[in-house]
């Protein structure tokens, strides 16, 4: 098969499964009491079309990308890592603390709550890092369980004001939240055609690209792709799995504590108002991880996935006005999900059959 007739193969496939998807969506929206056409137009219209939607969705898309661009760095090692939601929060409870502890001006701090977000989550994903590489503990148990850990520990900072909470809020009824991030330490939100979004946005594309050619033109990329396609290979070849597998998992974290960092500085979409509080996270990692799988594992693609999920999030919203539950678009996500991984899983297996059946003729 010539490489235009693999590609058409793809895009038809991939083309058909999303029709499929959003046909069944169809029917079980409205087997449950709602018109299917409303309810597609107010997803759309609250992810991009409304007035001011673009730019919310831009702003969600930010830490959905960067979460999946360190999964993507991780699954190249040949690690499972499923940990971000817990590294989103511990980057997110660093970049608290040490924004608060160190102070300066906006554009210093700003830079100290990025930089102590990578740090949070680099420290938090190595604790799995050194249970993998020295007690041999699997990174896809270890990764979950500190979640868990992660969400324990915020709710204990946030119980301490010489941690994360507020002045004053363990005195009454108050709600246990950190303290609001100043106005000149935000991330600032440039207006295009009335569309507000955090210029980090700016910064995720950049490290999409920069991950990308990483990956594909470096030789710490090269080695680090050898070790997740073959690791004893790789170990021959003197590639390290401990070093390479280590820093891999590292930097995975360190991406989405960065996008906890910017989800506390970059306040509004959701996400806490420029304050830690209880939820801060709202399923950011766990839907990352969706993105960079739809992606599967790549850089770039990892950027249309991202605003797809961010605009199935917005659009959220708008569902409500249609009658029908907005839980929905959970259903349409998850459908799209499975949509975008069946062409994969098809080729795959049509691949292997006829590799196999080479073989068989050949004997």
């Amino acid at each position: 098969m010539t490489k235009g007739a693999r590609l058409a193969e793809w895009v038809a496939m991939y083309v058909a499964s999303i029709v499929a998807a959003l046909v069944l969506a169809s029917v079980i929206i409205e087997t449950t009491g709602g018109d299917w056409w409303p309810v597609m137009e107010a997803l759309v219209d609250g992810s991009i079309m409304a007035p001011g939607r673009w730019g919310e969705t831009l702003g969600v898309a930010v830490p959905l990308l960067l979460v999946a661009l360190g999964t993507v760095i991780s699954a190249k090692a040949g690690l499972i890592n499923i940990g971000q939601e817990g590294q989103l929060l511990i980057g997110a409870a660093f970049a608290v603390y040490f924004s608060f502890l160190i102070g300066g001006p906006g554009p210093l701090n700003l830079v100290i709550i990025m930089l102590f977000g990578a740090l949070g989550g680099a420290v938090w994903a190595s604790v799995a890092g050194l249970l993998r590489f020295w007690r041999g503990v699997p990174e896809v148990l270890s990764t979950l369980l500190l979640v868990t850990v992660s969400a324990q520990a915020i709710g204990y900072g946030l119980k301490q004001d010489w941690l994360l909470l507020a002045p004053g809020g363990d005195r009454g009824n108050r709600n246990q939240v950190s303290s609001q991030l100043a106005d000149d330490n935000r991330i600032p939100r440039p207006d295009i055609f009335g569309n507000e979004f955090p210029i980090t946005v700016y910064l995720a594309l950049a490290m999409a690209l920069m991950v990308a050619y990483v990956l594909a033109r470096t030789v710490w990329g090269f080695r680090l792709r050898m070790l997740g396609h073959n690791a004893r290979a790789a170990q021959r070849a003197g590639v390290s799995s401990t070093a390479y597998g280590a820093s891999a998992l590292a930097i995975g974290g360190a991406f989405a504590g960065l996008a906890g960092a910017a989800m506390f500085a970059g306040g509004g979409f959701s996400f806490g108002n420029f304050q830690l509080v209880p939820g801060f996270s709202d399923n950011i990692g766990w839907t990352g991880l969706l993105v960079a799988l739809v992606a599967r594992e790549r850089a770039l693609p990892a950027v249309v996935a991202a605003f797809v999920f961010a605009g199935l999030r917005t659009g959220a919203g708008f569902v409500n006005s249609t009658g029908v539950e907005s839980r929905i678009t959970d259903v349409v996500q998850g459908l799209l999900v499975l949509a975008l991984l069946v062409p994969p899983a098809v080729i795959f297996l049509r691949d292997r059959r006829r590799a196999r059946a080479a073989a068989t003729e050949r004997v």
